[in-house]
């Protein structure tokens, strides 16, 4: 079963702008891609920072207020010296939200909404720029065909974790639902593949109508004990 990565579903022809790019030649680039934002790269082609819509528009917030005030608070100062940035390098947010390749898609995920971004350039062992990827990328996954998935479920988990079940359980899948009916002999077997299901790229829930033989938890103690993380 394959783990889907953000190099499955990553844009690479990304378009860039140097760090000496003029604020107008963002603007430019931003209207007529349709972008909110766009990776700034050094001659290594190593991604340096990020300029959103949000930093450009600091010139349009504090026009003709530019200079930073004595109360101000450390975010305000630093917004205030963006709206008088003439450069990519000097209105790009540093250091930038990056992912590395090989990523899963939840970690990307889990990025994003951390750090409240919608989209991360995906970067090579040195720094490099090699894609980007957006919310609307991740959510690919659950373009997957019903039965592609039930293949994974298939392969990756009752072959695996239902090995002495395999006859009796049987899994159904319509617009990414899991159904599993049928027989396991423990409840341990039947929450371990509940659980490897769910992690399955393109699944959005899974209903477990399987009945078990007798309930194991007493002896296994606790979740752990199943073997799974």
């Amino acid at each position: 079963m394959k783990t889907w990565q953000v190099d499955d579903v990553m844009t690479t022809a990304v378009v860039t702008v140097s760090q000496s790019a003029s604020y107008r030649e963002v603007v430019d680039l931003l209207v007529a891609h349709r972008f909110s934002a766009v990776p700034v790269v050094d001659n290594f082609q190593r991604v340096t920072g990020v300029v959103s819509e949000a930093d450009l528009l600091r010139k349009i917030e504090y026009a003709g207020d530019e200079e930073p005030r004595l109360f101000d608070g450390r975010r305000r100062r630093g917004e205030r010296i963006k709206s008088s940035a003439r450069t990519a390098a000097e209105l790009m947010s540093s250091p930038p939200v990056t992912v590395l390749a090989g990523t899963s898609l939840a970690a990307a995920a889990r990025l994003m909404d951390s750090e409240a971004v919608k989209r991360l350039p995906v970067i090579d062992d040195l720094g490099r720029l090699i894609g980007i990827v957006s919310r609307g990328d991740l959510l690919k996954a659950h373009l997957r065909p019903d039965d592609e998935i039930r293949a994974d479920v298939e392969s990756g988990v009752l072959r695996r974790f239902l090995v002495e079940e395999i006859d009796t359980v049987r899994a159904t899948v319509q617009d990414g639902v899991v159904t599993l009916t049928g027989r396991v002999d423990r409840l341990s077997t039947k929450d371990i593949a509940d659980r490897q299901i769910r992690r399955i790229p393109g699944v959005v829930a899974v209903v477990d109508e399987l009945e078990y033989g007798y309930d194991d938890r007493n002896i296994l103690g606790t979740g752990l004990a199943y073997g799974i993380a």
